[in-house]
């Protein structure tokens, strides 16, 4: 089979490092790619955001399957265009991605369906937001309503910091179109968790459950990012949760986007707060995360493309999706110095040679002539999997003090909180 994967950063690799274990696979092409996955796949000079040109191109190279990872081509409905011209895709279609791409639509359809989530108020006016925030309690969430590269929401602890996040988002328009509309809303407390799901709109599948350290530095201090690193299975999802999860987010999730004409076909994330109320929805998103993907497919026991293949075709249901339930994984984020915000590129990569149960998934990186150079905040994730967590924290970073690149740094922290609630201690 001739498969393409439409996207370029780790969360891609480690799609692609799964799908090549397929014996039917023949060919992987990767629009964009980047320098690492050139080791995996064949990289196209096609962004992610271009259409017709990825139609094109799957068309010319006779392209029997299609996985469609990044948010923005399935909310632009490239899904969509892909099945126009026969291609079979993994990913939902434009009417589906909505539950990611406009946060206003899924917080109306979570309180019409009684699903679980946070208090909140929907605002196409800053002078009318400006009001309300002067009279809500703090801290509060503000967010704008579509894709912001995961940099959309802000957290804010006074009125001021409310005040200049919307003239940010609305007015000056930070996030462009994206912050034309923005969601206010109660600031939940407790521990977070990631759960990413396979569904064909009948049948829903949870993966196993991770946890993802948002905050460029230890203990959970500096800038939002795009994630700095992630443990699998979280502590804090037990099988009680997982129950009430499924029985009051996941299937009437399923069930609302049907009943809204709106089926999902693909990988729905659900980012989750466990609050002493139960569980609560934070966000969806309308494909894996990044880099939550990184520690749950290495736990993978089921044939990815195969599964892939049964969720797009509608039979998702006469699948035995497994996993590695006595195993856990860890990812720490290799990212540029100065990241999230500015930081310099160029860097030579030198990585080592991968032992059993390591793998590294590129992200931000480029070739050039015949070195790895550094391209991107986030570099590469160092995954380790393990008979226990500690094992696979410790072996994360055993593999971290291999890889050699200047100008680079990382959180020392990872998995730490969730080794304190598990049952490791």
């Amino acid at each position: 089979m001739e498969i393409m994967v439409v996207g370029g950063g780790g969360r891609e690799h480690a799609i692609i490092r799964k799908l090549k274990e397929n014996p039917k696979v023949n060919k992987i092409y990767c629009l964009p790619g980047n320098g690492g996955i050139a080791q995996d796949a064949v990289c196209v000079n096609i962004g992610a955001k271009e259409i017709d040109k990825i139609v094109s191109f799957a068309v010319e190279n006779k392209i029997d399957y299609a996985v469609v990872a990044p948010d923005d081509p399935l909310v632009l409905g490239l899904v969509d265009e892909l099945e126009k011209v026969g291609i079979p895709s993994f990913g939902p279609n434009k009417r589906a991605a909505i539950i990611e791409g406009s946060k206003a639509f899924s917080k109306n359809m979570m309180k019409k369906y009684g699903i679980p989530t946070a208090d909140y108020e929907i605002f196409t006016d800053p002078i009318k937001a400006l009001e309300y925030v002067k009279t809500t309690s703090y801290p509060t969430v503000i967010k704008a309503d579509g894709l912001a590269l995961g940099k959309g929401v802000i957290i804010a602890e006074d009125y001021e910091t409310a005040k200049s996040a919307i003239e940010s988002i609305m007015v000056d328009k930070t996030f462009g179109d994206s912050g034309k509309t923005i969601v206010i809303e109660q600031f939940l407390v407790g521990p977070e968790v990631s759960v990413l799901s396979f569904t064909d709109g009948k049948t829903i599948v949870p993966m196993i459950s991770s946890m993802d350290h948002k905050r460029a530095h230890d203990n959970d201090e500096g800038l939002n990012t795009g994630g700095m690193g992630t443990i699998a299975p979280n502590p804090y999802y037990t099988k009680e949760v997982a129950k009430r999860c499924m029985d009051e987010i996941f299937l009437p999730t399923i069930d609302a986007m049907n009943k809204e004409g709106r089926t999902f076909k693909g990988c729905l994330y659900f980012g989750l707060m466990i609050t002493a109320d139960g569980p609560k929805v934070i966000e969806y998103n309308c494909r894996f995360g990044d880099p939550e993907t990184q520690v749950v497919l290495p736990l993978l026991k089921t044939d990815l493309l195969s599964v892939m293949m049964a969720v797009t075709e509608g039979r998702l249901g006469e699948m035995n999706v497994s996993f590695c339930e006595d195993k856990s994984a860890c990812c720490v984020i290799v990212a540029s110095n100065g990241y999230p915000s500015s930081y310099k590129k160029g860097f030579e990569i030198h990585l080592p040679k991968e032992n059993a149960n390591e793998i590294i998934y590129v992200a931000g990186a480029a070739q050039n002539e015949d070195k790895l150079v550094t391209s991107g905040g986030r570099i590469l994730g160092a995954v380790s999997t393990a008979g226990s967590l500690k094992e696979a924290i410790n072996n994360a970073y055993k593999l971290v003090e291999r890889i050699k690149i200047d100008n680079t740094f990382y959180r020392k922290d990872i998995g730490q909180r969730a080794l304190a609630a598990s049952k490791e201690n």
